[in-house]
């Protein structure tokens, strides 16, 4: 099980999955053109059939060696999950989990250190972002009472109901046509409009939305210390090992000298 483990955890063994991963992406792709199918559709069956097998092989392989463990890991639960959902018939009822096959290039989450620690991050990182966006919604909430009262009767289509409000200031918000599309229109029957959305633009654009990325920045800050810190104590852990050992080859050489 050793020599097993050696070659699941290689660096090359690793690429290889991620490469087996890739090119099931593109080939999924692939089967959404009529054309591309319609010519190449067995070969396309075939190499996700054999990029299935190689993720099942893969996934047996590692229950086997690391056992209960196995499970113990989020991402390996993760990995488990997408590569079942695959083995199931997708015909009959189950015909729409053919779409489902795409996730699995969810897998290179799992794969690519980089990657890994983006996910983890986020996931750190939910606490502080729901904080910031229930700020967010209240800050929607009232200025969509606002806009309503002020502007509703005027412009039944983006502010006459709290709906329409929340939808037209979410717009606003992402910058999308703000100015010349709604802002000015508005300007021309209350002239001075401008007093509140300039105010929210500021609020939401520029320092709401920066604290979400301030969030995520500090907590991949977090892992990478962590992680630093792991490395450094495994290293020391290592260079202990390896202590002991010379310690006891130099006892071992000196029993046997007096003998």
């Amino acid at each position: 099980m050793q020599s097993i483990k050696k070659i699941i955890e290689d660096k090359y063994f690793v690429t290889f999955i991620t490469i087996v991963i890739i090119i099931n992406a593109i080939t999924l792709g692939l089967e959404t053109s009529p054309k591309i199918k319609a010519e190449f559709g067995v070969i396309l069956s075939l190499i996700d059939r054999v990029a299935l097998t190689i993720f099942t092989i893969e996934l047996i392989t590692k229950i086997a060696v690391y056992k209960q463990r196995f499970f113990k890991d989020g991402w390996n639960i993760f990995d488990f999950l997408i590569v079942a959902v695959s083995l199931i018939p997708a015909s009959g009822p189950f015909s729409v989990l053919r779409a489902f096959r795409i996730f699995r290039t969810l897998r290179l989450l799992s794969i690519v250190p980089s990657m890994k620690r983006i996910i983890q991050a986020i996931f750190i990182s939910i606490p502080g972002i729901l904080s910031v966006g229930t700020i967010i919604i209240l800050i929607f909430y009232i200025s969509s009472v606002l806009t309503t009262t002020f502007f509703g009767e005027r412009f039944y289509e983006w502010f006459g109901t709290i709906g329409n409000s929340m939808y037209t200031l979410f717009q606003i918000m992402t910058l999308e046509s703000w100015s010349m599309g709604i802002v000015r229109p508005v300007m021309k029957e209350f002239p001075l409009a401008w007093l509140f959305f300039v105010p929210f633009i500021l609020v939401t654009t520029f320092a709401i939305l920066n604290l979400f990325i301030g969030i995520i920045v500090d907590a991949m800050q977090q892992i990478s210390k962590d992680g630093s810190h792991e490395e450094k104590s495994e290293l020391d852990l290592q260079k202990k090992i390896m202590s002991m050992e010379i310690q006891l080859k130099e006892i071992k050489e000196l029993l046997n000298y007096k003998k």
